[in-house]
């Protein structure tokens, strides 16, 4: 996507002599642009258009700050470009509270599922919800998402199962990004179980997904395509075809590969150049270079491997050597990974897989943003979107060593104020 394609409209309220809509002063700068932190102390920030038009030191500017902005900020702590969250599934109905009560008690996810729990139940909730009860539902996750850092969602369907139910998942979640101001990109994810009806004909639902799949992309609510390539989900045969319908449309493609075994999952989403290969615990060192020849990105999800419990860890050395980026996102869903804060996400990653803070944070922002297709956000730089959040701390380390808080004091989108404790 351009830098431009989602620019707001110009503000009427801004002279047109003046440089920028905004521009903040006094705060560090983690630019991300370059090494390290690419740190500039007692930053400035300005902004037009809803894109980013001046990032360096406050001495650097080109004028007195009252000429250059209509709007001119004096603040401290920290700014950063804002996070992505790269792979949700926040648009659902009911929650699975009770399950996770039964699990610790003892009961298995067989037995679980066998009582009418597990992803039947949700399927079941959302498929009950209608469009205006699924968005209130919805909103509160992914508003707690924003006020958290949040500037970016991807959003999956996948509880619906049905043609139906899977146009009113994306069409919720179109409606989330412009409820919040932000932007929501939405993924179809029909290949994500086999509901009840299809139970003993996996290829026939195969079918039905590929089916559904261009009308859906006709109004516009597609922007990805995934499936759940596992023992428990759908084969790499039914992936690929589900993936030869997307390619057919020119429409990107993600996958949860390898999360509980490898069949290859990450190597076929490199093959046809996917966005991102998503979970990866399992993935060979094969498919780790597939990845690294065709730029898939590996998309990290330290939340379900937490609740989960999981104890086998994703190739991190091997994505390191051969250059592979590393995205981290929340997994937001009912099931596995109930987690509302992609700053906590960071937290887990840097706990469980030994990321650096520094890693987590490029993680969630630019490499993130290339697992979404982005190439106009995840780093302050003029022309990128004025994506960004003021945080209160004194070093972005902090991101990742806090267990929960308010650290978000501004969140700012498209460059305008969107959410933040501030």
């Amino acid at each position: 996507m351009s830098p431009t394609a989602d620019r707001p409209a110009p503000s009427a309220a801004v002279p047109q002599d003046r440089l920028y809509d905004g521009l903040i002063l006094g705060v560090h700068l983690a630019t991300l642009d370059g090494e390290g932190y690419g740190e500039i102390a007692d930053g400035a920030l300005g902004w037009r258009d809803g894109l980013l038009a001046y990032v360096g030191p406050r001495s650097a500017l080109p004028g007195a700050p009252e000429a250059l902005a209509a709007q001119v900020i004096e603040s401290e702590g920290w700014i950063t470009p804002g996070l992505v969250d790269c792979h949700t599934h926040l648009v659902f109905a009911g929650d699975r509270a009770r399950e996770f009560e039964l699990r610790l008690q003892g009961a298995s996810y067989e037995q679980i599922a066998r009582a009418g729990g597990g992803i039947v139940s949700t399927v079941r909730a959302t498929r009950e919800a209608d469009e205006d009860a699924l968005l209130r539902q919805s909103l509160p996750r992914a508003r707690t998402l924003v006020n958290d850092g949040a500037t970016t969602l991807e959003i999956k369907s996948g509880y619906g199962l049905d043609y139906a139910n899977e146009r009113k998942m994306l069409r919720v979640a179109r409606q989330v990004g412009q409820t919040l101001g932000i932007q929501v990109r939405t993924t179809y994810l029909g290949a994500h179980a086999l509901p009840p009806e299809y139970a003993g004909r996996s290829d026939e639902y195969i079918d039905a997904v590929c089916e559904w799949l261009p009308r859906l992309h006709g109004e516009g609510l597609v922007d990805a395509v995934d499936a759940f390539c596992e023992g428990i989900g759908f084969s790499p045969a039914q992936t690929r075809r589900v993936f030869e319908a997307a390619r057919a449309l020119d429409l990107p493609v993600k996958l949860h590969a390898d999360q509980l075994s490898d069949l290859g999952g990450a190597a076929l989403a490199a093959e046809f150049s996917g966005l991102s290969a998503d979970h990866v615990e399992y993935t060979s060192e094969d498919s780790v270079r597939a990845m690294a020849a065709h730029g898939t990105v590996a998309v990290l999800l330290p939340g379900a491997f937490h609740v989960l419990r999981e104890t086998r860890l994703p190739p991190l050395d091997a994505f390191r050597a051969h250059g592979v980026a590393m995205a981290v996102a929340t997994d937001c869903n009912p099931g596995t990974s109930p987690l509302q804060s992609l700053r906590q996400a960071m937290q887990l990653a840097c706990t469980h897989f030994r990321l650096t803070p520094l890693e987590a944070l490029r993680g969630a922002s630019e490499h993130a943003a290339r697992a979404l297709g982005h190439r106009d956000r995840g780093v302050l730089k003029p022309g990128a979107r004025a994506d960004f959040v003021r945080w209160t701390i004194g070093h972005p380390s902090e991101l990742c060593y806090w267990l929960g808080g308010a650290l978000a004091g501004d969140v700012y989108a498209g460059g305008r104020r969107v959410g933040g404790a501030g």
